[in-house]
């Protein structure tokens, strides 16, 4: 996959070459650029951002080194991906969307945001995704990008060494994760749950199960209103009663 970055701070992003992503770099995996905006920039003081038309707090930022940087950088198959506090949830499954794709172009805003006229030019000649990764402001979309690319970078052929990671994780079935345990067996009075220390795969994978359902039941409601009744089986919603909690209607899973 081939990512470029356009930024005002190229240095924001020294950590990517670090652990997993380091690594993806390394062995080509992950073809990553930065970029500094102001190379595209012609005045003095290397201006990017200017005061808003109609008024108001804040600078935004020009549309002229934004548009060379995305002639520059951008190729016919990219996707431009646009971290902004109006963009659509971030999601494991907008994760997937991203890692399938061969060529990923980030524009970091900064102050009160890019120029509009950007974002709509750019959609005139390639996909553009505005995102946002919850109900907050950050200073600018370097953090988010960040986030994204973690995301993306683990669902990358090769990249996690146990592919298995995936699909036991949380959202990668519209469930949270069930706790994970290591040794020792006691820890400050605290014990594993003997069903982990069975050897019994039946009971542990019925154990995971259960506590899995009941973790997004109880944290991420949100995530449980949208999960498939018919995915749930007997055991299930035998689970489910013997804790307390209602049955959704729908077909019971075989």
């Amino acid at each position: 996959m081939k990512v470029d970055i356009i930024s005002i701070f190229p240095d924001y992003f020294a950590p990517l070459d670090l652990s997993l992503i380091g690594k993806a770099r390394t062995t080509g995996t992950l073809n990553l650029s930065v970029h500094d905006l102001r190379t595209w920039t012609h005045d003095v003081h290397r201006t990017v951002d200017d005061s808003p038309y109609g008024g108001g707090p804040g600078m935004v930022m020009r549309p002229e080194p934004w548009g060379q940087a995305l002639d520059a950088v951008g190729s016919p198959g990219a996707t431009l991906v646009v971290p902004s506090p109006v963009g659509k949830p971030f999601t494991q499954a907008g994760a997937h969307e991203l890692a399938g794709l061969d060529h990923l172009v980030f524009a970091c805003g900064r102050y009160e945001g890019i120029d509009q006229r950007v974002i709509d030019e750019a959609a005139d000649r390639m996909p553009v995704r505005e995102v946002s990764l919850g109900d907050y402001v950050l200073f600018g979309g370097e953090v988010a990008v960040i986030v994204i690319l973690e995301a993306i970078t683990r669902l990358l052929p090769g990249v996690l060494g146990n592919a298995d990671s995936l699909t036991e994780e949380s959202h990668a079935a519209g469930l949270l994760e069930a706790p994970v345990y290591t040794k020792p067996v006691s820890w400050r009075d605290r014990e594993v749950p003997d069903v982990l220390r069975s050897g019994d795969h039946g009971r542990i994978a019925r154990w995971r199960r259960d506590q899995s359902m009941l973790r997004t039941l109880t944290r991420r409601p949100d995530m449980w209103a949208d999960y498939p009744p018919e995915n749930l089986d007997k055991k299930d919603r035998k689970a489910l009663l013997e804790a307390g909690f209602q049955i959704p209607p729908g077909r019971v899973a075989e």
